[in-house]
């Protein structure tokens, strides 16, 4: 007995004596594997320092990599260590693996083909890389999660991904794929999170998405899915959240939603969808956000609103509602967001709206409305938005909105509201934007005290103001401010010339007299000046020759004599004058802004001279003087045309190629070199390009190639050799885009030098920027240096634009191409894509709209950098974005109902009392440039002037605000 209870002991000693004879191999090709990895990846940062080449290294202990209790490795976390290179396929070959995650790197290639082989993995997340390529096929039964978002996957969705039967989590947002939605994906019962977002997926939403019964989460927008909603939505009653928007949907909204009784966001905005809201849907007790805006949608809002006692954010605007707003509105004590502009509501606004409720932002705009503007809309103190234009709106503005500190900006034009402005009400500290323009307001203004110390825009034109204008605004800040179509009588006010920040000024339609100041001269910012229609006297000063940035001048209809000052136009911004109907004599004067002016622009006075399309007589004197004049002038004339067309002609042939073309034979093969500067032939000969690309020079990789950092033997001088990776360009037929990029020259953008071509290789050689990229330095700057970051890129892409009409593809806009160099000056180095490779804008700075390259899809990238510079945040960043999924929602989301403290990049928060317009403004720009529709993104010469318009300092040509969004 007591020898049979030995053997049990006996056996497992030997298994034990077995297995630890066996584990030191299989540690060894786990160590294998590991340095493997790290051999074949970029590392910039050194975070895999501390994976030692030691064969007896204990890398357990090794940062990013766990292992379980027979240190085995379980799991290899390196998110956002800027880690780049080819996706190595040996970590896919560890035995024991059940976790990996390498998001937010910057690998690139395609997806290893043994990426589901092991059939311990669990997790995978290789989210916000540059990826491309498809979706390997192949099945892992235990893999919970899976996420690829944010890469530049294309192809279809591989049907076998319904065998992933353990997956809670499968995210592939932001990539390029095509095709319809599997019908395989519905089999994943265990499915809680489900993401394709931001892809160009089409066809209709399967129905047999019903079957997933423990779905949480459904965000499928920015695709082209069409067709109706499916009914069957309804039946997944664990849904929280419900994002559709931003696709072709049409049909009425299914009323079976009402049965998700989870529901807590439901977004259906941007689609086609017709008929009313189901009544079904105010059954929803949990909704916090309901944004159904930007469809067809129809019919009344019911007052069984009410019973969403929970919503917080209401978005009806831009459809066709119609009736009355709903009394019950006011009785919903969370909603804070409320915006209905754009519909065909009636009637008043609910008297009580605003007493029980915490609102924030209120838009009702463009309506029928009636009636007067309720007294309890700031009851809260919170009120940030009161923006009710474009309705029939009559009254007083009530008094209680005096005392709302809170505002920021209000927007009650083109009303029918009546009364003064109680002197309150010119008080208020945060007010910015303050439109009253187009009512029949009446009263006395420029006797009050306006201290208003955050007016940047002010706006009373059409209404009945009478009395002498402020004398003073109160602050230094005010940027536009149009008191036009009054009853204003008096001087023009010498204290306006104290307004050093005033970019346009209206005060046309008037009864005003005197002269005009001189000191209005001071305003060095002044674009638009307008004191038409008017009884001004006296001569026109001369000082206001002398405006640096004034472009729009009009005195017309006045009673201003003597004679024009012979130099007002000379400055070359002022492109438009009026000086119609006044008593003004003499001769019209030869500078830039009088040689084309219209007739109708110097009629009504008695002045002479000009060319013959003013219709004015000439000016006195002998004839053969003026036969003399005109004979010179014709000379001059056509000397300076000849010159221009000779300089034209060297452009042009300059611009047609580059400066020199030969060709180099060398024991590897015949090089083609194509210099693009003059001094390019003599300070950079192959020998010295070819020695660059060495490994020690490596500065980084790329998708498209690898950068050296080189230097002249001849010239001592830096540059930079970009290896293409690919198929090498000829340089006499298919490098063509790549030699557009060499014939740019800007403040902004780095220069393309050279190009040396093979059969095997190509060489981009660019002048070396000392600096550091945008998104290696972008958190230790101030706002001041990010705005001139950003005019610098704004202005880099209006010359691609506009200036040179480049029609090449220049390669993706992304913090990766933006250098910033040692006086925080944007130089963007643009670079030619493979040309295999047709999605040359990474997805993560790309828009929802086709990227061919074009102004559009760079204006959208512009406005992700924009995002970035004012948030600290970047498109890869999904986790931080919570229910809103991406960054164009989330910033959407925070720059309409968040504070702003709530938004803004951490570093910056010590400086947003300082600039917290400019950053507003900023961000409202962003999200203009990020339209999902191209043709509702602004051009980059106003992206240019409404940035430029936002610098405080006076080394920068200033434009006027443009007014991006009705709010």
């Amino acid at each position: 007995m007591g020898g049979g209870g030995r053997c049990p002991n006996l056996v497992f000693l030997l298994i034990s004596m077995i297995l630890l004879l066996g584990t030191p191999a299989l540690h060894g090709q786990e160590l294998e594997l590991l340095l493997s990895f790290k051999s074949s990846v970029h590392d910039p940062q050194g975070f895999l320092s501390s994976w030692s080449n030691g064969s007896s290294s204990n890398f357990c202990s090794w940062q990013g990599i766990t292992c379980d209790s027979s240190s085995h490795v379980t799991a290899i976390q390196i998110p956002g260590k800027d880690i780049s290179g080819k996706l190595p396929p040996t970590i896919f070959q560890l035995g024991s693996i059940e976790t990996v995650d390498l998001s937010s790197n910057q690998f690139s290639g395609e997806i290893p083909g043994n990426m589901f082989s092991r059939s311990s993995l669990k997790s995978l997340n290789l989210s916000g890389n540059n990826l491309t390529g498809p979706i390997p096929r192949g099945s892992i039964s235990s893999l919970e999660v899976l996420d690829l978002s944010n890469n530049i996957l294309s192809g279809e969705i591989p049907q076998d991904i319904g065998s992933f039967t353990s997956l809670r989590v499968l995210d592939l947002g932001g990539n390029v794929l095509t095709g319809e939605i599997p019908n395989s994906i519905p089999s994943i019962q265990s499915l809680e999170f489900l993401t394709l977002a931001s892809n160009q997926l089409a066809g209709g939403i399967p129905r047999s998405f019903g079957q997933m019964k423990r779905l949480k989460w459904i965000y499928l927008g920015y695709n082209n899915l069409s067709g109706e909603i499916p009914d069957e939505l309804g039946e997944i009653t664990h849904l929280t959240h419900l994002d559709l928007v931003y696709n072709n949907l049409t049909g009425p909204i299914p009323p079976t939603l009402g049965n998700l009784s989870n529901l807590q966001y439901l977004f259906l905005y941007q689609n086609r969808l017709t008929g009313s809201i189901p009544s079904s849907i105010f059954g929803l007790e949990k909704l916090l956000s309901l944004d159904l805006s930007d469809n067809f949608l129809s019919g009344e809002v019911p007052e069984l609103i009410v019973r969403l006692q929970r919503l917080e954010i209401l978005h009806l605007f831009g459809n066709s509602f119609n009736g009355n707003i709903p009394i019950s509105l006011a009785s919903m004590p969370r909603l804070h967001v409320l915006q209905l502009w754009s519909n065909n509501l009636s009637g008043p606004i609910p008297d009580d709206l605003g007493k029980r409720s915490n609102l924030t932002i209120i838009d009702l705009s463009t309506n029928s409305l009636t009636g007067r503007i309720p007294q309890h809309l700031c009851d809260s103190g919170n009120l940030v938005k009161l923006i009710l234009f474009s309705n029939s709106l009559d009254g007083e503005i009530p008094e209680s909105l005096t005392s709302c500190k809170s505002l920021q900006r209000v927007r009650l034009q083109n009303n029918r509201l009546s009364g003064g402005l109680s002197p309150e009400f010119t008080r208020l500290p945060l007010v910015y934007y303050l439109d009253l323009s187009g009512n029949i307001l009446s009263g006395s203004v420029g006797e009050q005290l306006w201290n208003m110390p955050s007016l940047q825009m002010l706006n009373l034109a059409r209404n009945r103001f009478s009395g002498t204008l402020p004398d003073c605004l109160g602050n230094g800040r005010i940027e536009s401010l149009d008191l036009s179509e009054n009853r204003f009588s008096g001087n023009v006010s010498v204290g306006f010339g104290d307004l050093c920040g005033l970019m346009q000024m209206k005060l046309s339609g008037n009864d005003l007299s005197g002269g005009i100041p001189e000191e209005i001269a001071r305003c060095t910012k002044l674009v638009s000046l307008d004191l038409s229609r008017n009884r001004i006297t006296g001569p026109i000063p001369i000082s206001l020759s002398k405006m640096p940035v004034l472009g729009e001048l009009d005195l017309s209809e006045n009673e201003l004599i003597g004679t024009i000052p012979s130099n007002l136009g000379q400055m070359e911004p002022l492109i438009k004058v009026n000086v119609s109907y006044n008593h003004l004599h003499g001769k019209l004067p030869s500078t830039g802004a009088f040689i084309a002016i219209n007739a109708s622009a110097v009629s009504g006075n008695n002045l002479c001279g000009g060319v013959k399309s003013t219709g004015l007589p000439p000016c006195r004197g002998g004839a053969a003087r003026r036969s003399i004049r005109w004979s010179l002038f014709i000379c001059l004339l056509v000397t300076a045309i000849m010159i221009c067309l000779a300089y034209a002609f060297v452009l042009i042939r300059q611009r047609r190629g580059p400066t020199l073309q030969k060709t180099i034979d060398t024991e590897d093969g015949v090089w083609e070199v194509l210099y693009f500067d003059p001094e390019a032939s003599k300070m950079l000969p192959l020998n010295d390009v070819m020695s660059a690309v060495m490994e020690q020079n490596v500065i980084s990789r790329g998708k498209n190639g690898t950068s050296y950092k080189g230097r002249s033997s001849t010239e001592a001088v830096d540059f930079l050799v970009k290896e293409l990776d690919g198929v090498p360009l000829d340089a006499t037929n298919h490098g063509v885009e790549a030699f557009e990029l060499g014939k740019l020259r800007h403040r902004n953008i780095v220069k393309l030098l050279a190009i040396f071509s093979s059969q095997k290789k190509v060489y981009l050689v660019y002048e070396y920027v000392k600096g550091k990229k945008l998104r290696e330095v972008v958190h230790g700057l101030s706002w001041d240096k990010r705005l001139k970051i950003a005019v610098g890129i704004a202005r880099a892409l209006k010359f691609l634009h506009f200036s040179c009409r480049v029609n090449a593809r220049i390669g993706d806009i992304s913090p990766e191409k933006i250098i910033v160099d040692s006086l925080d000056e944007a130089r963007l180095r643009l670079s030619h894509p493979q040309p295999t490779d047709k999605r040359f804008i990474s997805s993560s700075y790309r828009g929802p709209d086709e990227p061919d390259g074009k102004e559009k899809s760079h204006i959208y990238s512009f406005g992700l950098i924009l995002i970035k510079l004012l948030t600290g945040k970047s498109p890869t960043d999904g986790e931080s974005f919570g229910v809103h999924g991406n960054i164009v929602h989330w910033g959407r989301y925070c720059y309409s109902d968040c504070h702003m403290d709530s938004w803004v990049d951490p570093i910056l928060k010590g400086t947003v009392s300082n600039s917290p317009n400019e950053m507003a403004e900023a961000m409202n720009l962003a999200l203009h440039c990020t339209a999902a529709d191209p043709t509702a993104r602004p051009s980059a010469d106003r992206v240019v002037k409404a940035l430029e318009s936002l610098l405080r300092t006076d080394s920068f040509v200033s434009g006027p605000r443009l007014p991006w969004c009705s709010v």
